[in-house]
């Protein structure tokens, strides 16, 4: 009798050890994750492509506009449209700046390198986006996505000073969420699929729902255009999220993030 006693309590302890990070958190209709799927830099294939998929299977995502592009305004009134639709314009820059001094980023121009614009001026060009995309769809509460995840301008940090204008910022390129007892509103990471199959696409949002967190998709071309996922494997994703609405919440980025701070609000987030 005590060995099964022994094995009970042994068994209660290893269940807590992947539990209790997530103890007291819920997502919404009993989901066991969330699902951000977003999609950077206002690319021809994620109107033609992106949004008739996501329409089709009734999924709402978060589109992040660099609002300089010639693509805005050629294609404004299907950006609206995909507003009107239930689906999230979020904030990418005016200009796209990132920083030309970090590895692999020759391709930066001169005038969009984030290492010679100060943080305050940053800062002014992205609250102008914000109005833009105001005259677009009417929102006042916005997400922000940093461009190529760069934190500083002209090596100061910026988004500390934006935390008062987003609901939410993906601010890193990282994994799945580990814990929402240490989850930041303000500091997201991101996985930005290239080349991925969908197989590899479904293992991570099934990994997110293992941990009770979230799992943020920042794809750009979808069968297209740069930093490409093939169609197909962005078709097998949308079905399986599709098929599987009782284990994950896809939603976009901004009620996402809503609900996770009414839940911190209310202490729903415990810390370890």
């Amino acid at each position: 009798m005590l060995k099964w006693i022994i094995y009970g309590l042994l068994y209660v302890a290893i269940a807590s050890v992947g539990s209790h990070a997530q103890a007291g958190f819920a997502w919404p209709h009993g989901a066991k994750a969330a699902v951000s799927l977003a999609y950077d830099d206002t690319l021809a294939s994620q109107l033609d492509t992106a949004l008739p998929a996501l329409n089709t299977h009734g999924l709402k995502a978060s589109f992040y506009l660099q609002l300089a592009s010639p693509l805005l305004t050629t294609r404004l009134s299907d950006w609206r449209t995909a507003a009107r639709q239930g689906h999230e314009l979020g904030n990418h820059t005016l200009f796209h700046q990132c920083s030309a001094s970090k590895p692999g980023r020759d391709w930066v121009a001169a005038e969009n390198d984030l290492d010679k614009l100060s943080a305050p001026q940053l800062v002014q060009q992205i609250r102008l986006g914000n109005s833009m995309l105001f005259a677009i769809d009417g929102e006042t509460e916005r997400t922000f996505t940093a461009p190529c995840g760069d934190a500083l301008a002209g090596g100061q940090p910026y988004l500390p000073l934006l935390a008062d204008d987003f609901v939410g910022i993906k601010a890193k390129i990282g994994g799945i969420v580990a814990d929402m007892a240490q989850f930041d509103v303000h500091s997201v990471p991101v996985i930005a699929p290239v080349g991925n199959s969908g197989a590899e696409l479904i293992s991570l949002v099934k990994q997110a729902a293992q941990r009770g967190t979230m799992v943020n998709f920042t794809f750009h071309g979808i069968g297209g255009d740069h930093l490409s996922v093939s169609a197909q494997a962005h078709e097998e994703l949308l079905a399986y999220l599709a098929a599987n609405r009782d284990i994950y919440w896809t939603d976009t980025f901004i009620n996402i993030m809503q609900h996770v701070k009414t839940q911190q609000a209310a202490g729903k987030v415990s810390e370890e």
